[in-house]
């Protein structure tokens, strides 16, 4: 099937690789299909509905920009992912993109946690947490370096 994308323009999907969000993203209650897109060139993807072209989100593995970062997914959260293994499992967090680049941030206090086998995703609140929604992408010694 075709798609009409924010980024990409028209591109050929497999139905097979959309991701079901059967609670939507909050914001978007009513986007529940996604297709994830790699930006080339990066480590970042687009995590693309496949109902709405303008809603589109930049993603990226937060655990390769914050080896540190971690977290425990309630138990209701594996139920309705359908999770059997940690195999099963992968988070992206969501970004916010800024000018200059090195100050974009990305949202460690909500991750969107993906069964990959089930092709089931949620985005996970995470309560009593030190993570936030902006955490920058970049420390300052990186900043300095690029």
């Amino acid at each position: 099937m075709n798609i009409q994308t924010k980024f990409h323009g028209e591109q050929e999907i497999n139905k097979d690789d959309i991701i079901h969000f059967p609670s939507g993203i909050p914001g978007f209650l009513d986007e529940k299909e996604f297709y994830i897109f790699p930006l080339d060139g990066t480590d970042l993807f687009v995590l693309q509905s496949v109902k709405t072209t303008k809603v589109a989100f930049i993603v990226t593995d937060p655990f390769a920009l914050f080896p540190q970062y971690g977290f425990d997914l309630p138990d209701e959260t594996i139920e309705k992912l359908e999770i059997q293994t940690e195999k099963d499992v992968v988070t992206f967090a969501i970004l916010t993109l800024r000018e200059p680049f090195k100050e974009t941030t990305a949202n460690l206090q909500a991750p969107l946690v993906i069964n990959q086998t089930k092709k089931l995703g949620k985005q996970v609140i995470l309560n009593q947490t030190p993570y936030q929604t902006k955490h920058k992408i970049m420390t300052p010694q990186e900043q300095g370096e690029r």
